[in-house]
């Protein structure tokens, strides 16, 4: 048998059947574990790392965030929801993180995703927020 790594994702094999001696390839990709989003109404949804990339994206439109820095809050969020070995996953709790991560990184940026994050209903609310931001 010859192993071989087209790329990270997919390792390629040659085999022989030991019946007949005949050699054929055979591809392995490791399979990545679903992870469902179980929404407020209790929904459960398919977690979409796409989905979540474009709600950063239009929170840090026209800041100084870097691609980069949008995929390691990512990356860093999807560590730790699969790190609790758990199939399901609060969408809250999903965009309580993203918010705690945008803060720490453009602060701005992290109003825009609170904003539509929380459904703020009146400037009030919207106020109380920039004041607890602006307090610490």
């Amino acid at each position: 048998m010859v192993d071989s790594r087209d790329d990270e994702s997919v390792v390629r094999r040659r085999r022989e059947c030991l019946a007949c001696k005949g050699r054929f390839t055979t591809y392995e990709r490791m399979e990545a574990p679903r992870l469902y989003a179980v929404k407020k109404d209790g929904r459960r949804e398919l977690y979409n790392r796409e989905k979540v990339v474009s709600g950063l994206r239009r929170a840090c439109e026209k800041r100084p965030v870097s691609d980069a820095q949008m995929e390691e809050i990512v990356a860093s969020l999807e560590r730790s929801m699969f790190a609790r070995g758990e199939s399901e996953v609060q969408s809250a709790l999903v965009g309580e993180k993203l918010m705690e991560a945008l803060k720490t990184v453009d602060p701005v940026a992290y109003i825009r995703f609170a904003s539509v994050y929380r459904s703020f209903r009146d400037v009030e609310s919207f106020q109380a927020e920039l004041a607890e931001l602006l307090s610490k």
